[in-house]
């Protein structure tokens, strides 16, 4: 795939590991088991491609109202992911970062990625975002509160505040906005992802559980993406 054609960073709702899983009549936790074996295999073929960032929304700040169980079956899933796939991101050279609320994770979890961002931090492949309790919504009230508390000990004045500052106070601080998003499942909504980071990002949503997604979805992805006129408001 040509530099060129490529575009800088993708965005990917993983939607539909509970309804694979209900289609195939197995337990709801062997859908998010297939979901994460789906994603190592997607962010290196990402790696491989040439892809500079790819950021996929692996649990949202609603996603806590699901069930106990299922919720500590993510978890679980979510810390073994990283530490496994850690080891193998950094023989890959690809970069992990986290981004969301985690002071809400457990400590164990809280340390997972620590150890896993740290020991990823110098490669210089694919950047890899996991939204892990993200929620659109939350990172905008989060920016704003750092905004005002930077005007209250007057580092920040109120006339600095404008539309290239507030990236700044993002999770995604010092990254580009989404081109492409990707939503599986056939869902049409974006479901508080990236809320402002999306507002000029093409959108395609396909009618395909999380866990069929393949690396040759992902070269498609981009392939319609090119064939996309990107005017941002322009004629």
């Amino acid at each position: 795939m040509k530099k060129e054609n490529m575009p800088r960073h993708i965005a990917i709702i993983m939607d539909g590991n509970r309804r694979w899983a209900k289609q195939k009549n197995i337990p709801i936790k062997l859908g998010h088991k297939q979901g994460a074996e789906t994603l190592k295999k997607i962010v290196r073929h990402a790696n491989k491609i040439g892809l500079e960032y790819i950021t996929v929304y692996a649990f949202s700040t609603e996603n806590w109202k699901r069930s106990e169980e299922e919720v500590n079956t993510l978890m679980t899933l979510l810390q073994n992911y990283l530490d496994d796939f850690a080891k193998e991101a950094d023989t890959e050279n690809i970069v992990i970062r986290v981004l969301g609320n985690l002071s809400q994770l457990s400590v164990p979890l809280q340390e997972s990625i620590a150890k896993t961002v740290k020991r990823t931090e110098t490669n210089t492949g694919t950047i890899f975002n996991i939204a892990l309790n993200y929620g659109g919504r939350d990172e905008l009230v989060n920016a704003i509160k750092n905004i005002s508390t930077d005007v209250k000990n007057g580092s920040l004045k109120v006339e600095d505040i404008n539309e290239n500052l507030i990236p700044k106070y993002l999770y995604t601080k010092d990254m580009p906005d989404p081109d492409l998003i990707i939503r599986t499942s056939g869902e049409m909504r974006l479901s508080g992802f990236l809320t402002w980071q999306s507002v000029y990002s093409e959108i395609l949503i396909l009618d395909k559980f999380w866990p069929d997604f393949s690396s040759k979805d992902l070269d498609n992805a981009i392939e319609i993406y090119n064939k996309r006129n990107r005017r941002f408001g322009g004629s």
